[in-house]
């Protein structure tokens, strides 16, 4: 009799999390955001955490927490208990970008965290003011490298302002990065001629192509984007596996329960097929990307090493 007690005991210890996993989730979700209402993020979460509720049979509840580029959600989620109760609308900007911008981060965003799917690629469009004589990237290009150029973007170390850099870097170009304090602002100063170029949003850029007030030359993305799909890629132009892609993900605190990770992803996957979720999206200029655990904590991997190099052959000084 005394030989079982050990087995026993084991299994009793291990039956609570079983039984938590099974019957996940019995009571509201937290969906961290980590810019304020209305921004792409925010838009995205809000889109899918009503029909992501229906699926999971409780409310998904949306919890703004803006500030230093996402990196405050960030770390409240890498800090949360993991439960599956507290998960993250994550971005190109904390979990990629601000690991080599920041001196010191309260998270790492490949060890405190868990990747759950890829959620929306966001296309950015490159273009240009009308007087600016280039009708495809190679002649811009080939502009840039005879006469100063000079392009603006929402703030240093947004992925405008990479984008740029990186274009700089593959095509060999030096043109000069003016930052704003949003994209609003810099479009402002393209339609007014003050500057030359933005790599810019599809949602602020579409309707100022379609007036033609500004001239689009190609989208950053790896694929053609349906929102505008005669526009090339930069890649497919000659600037070789550029992509620039302001993506957006769904990740849980690190330890989380894989049986807890594979029930979100398998709703949030759902929800990301829908018909009228995908043209929601999609008339935002997001495409919906959704992924398994796997394959997006790889793209994380991939990504942070790719901008890592940028920043740093762009000079951008790490704050704190």
């Amino acid at each position: 009799m005394i030989k079982y007690i050990k087995p026993l005991a084991l299994i009793c210890a291990l039956m609570p999390a079983a039984a938590f996993s099974a019957e996940y989730p019995t009571k509201a979700v937290r969906m961290l955001v980590g810019f304020a209402p209305g921004g792409g993020t925010d838009t995205t979460a809000r889109a899918m955490a009503g029909k992501l509720s229906e699926r999971l049979g409780q409310q998904v509840i949306i919890d703004n927490r803006p500030g230093a580029a996402g990196n405050i959600a960030t770390e409240i989620t890498a800090q949360s208990n993991p439960d599956g109760y507290t998960i993250l609308m994550g971005t190109i900007a904390a979990l990629a970008i601000n690991p080599s911008l920041y001196k010191k981060l309260p998270f790492d965003p490949l060890q405190d965290l868990a990747a759950v799917s890829r959620a929306v690629d966001s296309t950015n469009i490159l273009v240009v003011h009308p007087s600016v004589p280039a009708k495809n990237v190679k002649e811009l290009v080939a502009l840039a490298k005879a006469k100063p150029l000079n392009g603006g973007s929402s703030g240093i170390g947004g992925a405008g302002h990479l984008a740029l850099e990186l274009f700089n870097l593959q095509a060999g170009t030096k043109i000069v990065h003016v930052p704003y304090k949003g994209g609003g602002p810099a479009m402002v100063d393209l339609l007014a001629g003050n500057i030359d170029l933005i790599f810019a949003t599809a949602a602020s850029s579409v309707p100022h192509i379609k007036s033609g007030r500004i001239k689009a030359l190609a989208v950053t993305t790896a694929k053609r984007s349906g929102l505008v799909p005669e526009l090339p890629t930069v890649a497919e132009t000659g600037l070789k596996d550029f992509e620039a892609n302001n993506w957006y993900g769904i990740l849980a605190p690190a330890k989380t329960p894989r049986a807890i990770i594979d029930r979100l992803n398998k709703e949030i996957v759902a929800v990301l097929g829908m018909p009228d979720i995908k043209e929601f999206l999609f008339k935002q200029g997001l495409d919906a990307a959704p992924s398994t655990p796997e394959d997006f904590a790889a793209y994380i991997r991939s990504e942070k090493a790719k901008w890592e190099k940028v920043i740093k052959a762009a000079g951008l000084y790490q704050t704190n």
